[in-house]
């Protein structure tokens, strides 16, 4: 029998691909088709960190920058500016943010917000 160090019973043996748990009787490797046993892996733990950026990106919420000595109860955010003109009102700067939207191999989403105004829109590049 195979000694399992720490999560690697989750993976393949021959290409380190994550098992896939499609029956009790055994974990399947998607990527070559590797086959673990269901019993090799009874009684295994598994545990992992959620942290909040996790959760930010999972919700889809816009990434945020908290302000050095802002002791306010509400949260003053900062984004990051550029020097480009609201097509609304004419605001020399607008705040933006990024988001990859579409496949990786495409580019990201370019999101804008004039600070004067509150026009929003955005641009895929």
């Amino acid at each position: 029998m195979a000694y399992f160090q720490g999560r690697d019973f989750l993976f393949c043996d021959l290409c380190g691909t994550l098992l896939s748990l499609n029956s009790r009787k055994y974990a399947e490797c998607p990527l070559c088709g590797f086959k673990r046993s269901g019993k090799e892996m009874a009684g295994k733990e598994t545990c992992y960190t959620v942290t909040a950026e996790d959760i930010r990106r999972e919700l889809g919420i816009e990434p945020f920058v908290k302000l050095d000595g802002y002791d306010n109860d509400e949260e003053e955010v900062q984004r990051a500016v550029v020097n480009e003109s609201c097509p609304r009102c004419r605001h020399p700067q607008l705040e933006y943010y990024t988001k990859q939207l579409r496949s990786a191999d495409e580019g990201q989403t370019v999101f804008y917000e004039c600070p004067k105004c509150r026009h929003k829109f955005s641009i895929n590049t």
